[in-house]
């Protein structure tokens, strides 16, 4: 035991020694961390565009299609900013950026409700910022909706006119509530998602790099590779992990808590609870990194592998496109991914105040994953790192004395 706790120590100061003096790593652990969920969080904000600028084409010009008019103008998402001759001068308001959005009334609107024939109104949205597009299709929905349930209401009036008492306002109010995020944000939406995504990548890509460094340059491993006999695979690795999870502590906490703080993000979740839960992450994700280890021969050879496959994980990890509708291989490439279940666990529990008992299942598949790529890990470790890192050390070892050998003579 006394010999193993040597070995896992003089492992962690190898592997301590070799993250504070590699700017890259320290960029991936820490400034990665840190700087991403600034950057993420003012892309998407304001999370809500109200005031979009709408250009209306009356060809009406009834009181019915005035109304209309006003009621969107009085919409929270949308703002009449005036009225265009035809369709194309309301086109060169658009393209002038003038406005972001064409509402077009046709002519007869007014008598086809008089008729009580079903009336439309078309609107054309500016797609360059969906946000807007959004505004813009809730206030007209919304509009619409109160204006049918009036008429409806009315035309019941005049046909049993007792009947106000029975049916008056809208006849089925629809309230749309959001839990988790009342206002409905597109930043409040993704951000916590990402942030797991984030946290992820940042030390999956540390710890590669770490390998990939040994590889290049054998002296910085954590032993001597020209020994004889060589320390535990298992007590490196853990001294190596504890170096990883130490460098993460300050990073894991700014995520957690201080970033929803500062964008007024949800935090509807126990922020202890929160953090037990990522801690299987991190080690999977750790996990995962020693795996990769065997396959990054450089240290800048881990960029092409995970950077090109990072689109991929996200669209995997449920946040653009629900987990349910994945099939084959792809629902199997997902659940292997520690951020997946990262990603679905903590906005449960950030968002909606999930408890950890509430999100065992997740808890549970990280830290079977925590398992899984552990081993794996090792078995990469011992078959694969090592052996590579001897020979390599081995090799430059003998290039050395035959350079040496001629300058020495010559001394001689």
């Amino acid at each position: 035991m006394k010999k193993y706790l040597k070995q896992y120590y003089h492992a962690l100061l190898k592997e301590f020694k070799l993250v504070k003096g590699d700017a890259g790593v320290l960029i991936f652990m820490i400034l990665l961390p840190i700087a991403y969920p600034i950057v993420y969080s003012l892309i998407y904000n304001p999370e809500l565009v109200r005031d979009v600028q709408l250009v209306v084409v009356d060809n009406d010009r009834t009181p019915m299609s005035r109304e209309l008019v006003r009621r969107i103008d009085a919409a929270q998402g949308a703002w009449v900013i005036g009225y265009a001759a035809n369709l194309g001068e309301a086109k060169r308001a658009m393209h002038e950026h003038e406005a972001y959005g064409i509402l077009e009334i046709p002519e007869g609107f007014d008598r086809k409700i008089g008729l009580g024939e079903q009336a439309e109104a078309v609107m054309y949205c500016e797609m360059s910022l969906l946000l807007r597009y959004r505004g813009l299709l809730v206030s007209a929905t919304d509009v619409m909706q109160e204006m049918g349930a009036s008429i409806s209401t009315e035309r019941i009036d005049r046909i049993a006119p007792l009947a106000e008492t029975i049916a008056a306002g809208d006849l089925m109010p629809i309230d749309n509530i959001q839990m988790g995020n009342i206002e409905g944000g597109f930043d409040s939406f993704v951000m916590p998602g990402i942030l797991m995504l984030i946290l992820q990548q940042s030390l999956i890509l540390a710890v590669s790099m770490c390998g990939g460094a040994k590889r290049d340059d054998p002296r910085k491993a954590s032993f001597r590779p020209l020994e004889q006999r060589h320390p535990s695979v298992l007590a490196t690795m853990l001294g190596q992990t504890t170096v990883y999870l130490i460098m993460a502590i300050v990073p894991i906490i700014y995520i957690v808590h201080y970033v929803p703080l500062m964008f007024r993000f949800p935090m509807a979740g126990n922020t202890l609870e929160e953090l037990m839960f990522i801690i299987p992450m991190v080690l999977s994700s750790i996990g995962l990194g020693f795996v990769l280890q065997g396959i990054v021969r450089e240290r800048e050879s881990i960029f092409v592998i995970w950077v090109v496959t990072s689109v991929v994980f996200l669209f995997l990890s449920g946040l653009t496109w629900p987990r349910y509708a994945i099939t084959g291989f792809w629902r199997v490439l997902a659940d292997a991914v520690p951020g997946t279940w990262g990603v679905e666990g903590f906005i449960r529990m950030n968002t909606n105040g999930a408890s950890l008992a509430q999100v065992h299942k997740e808890y549970e598949n990280l830290w079977i994953l925590t398992g899984i790529y552990m081993v794996a890990g090792y078995l990469v470790q011992r078959f694969v790192q090592r052996p590579h890192i001897i020979a390599a050390a081995r090799s430059m070892e003998s290039t050395g004395n035959r350079t040496d050998a001629p300058e020495a003579s010559k001394t001689h």
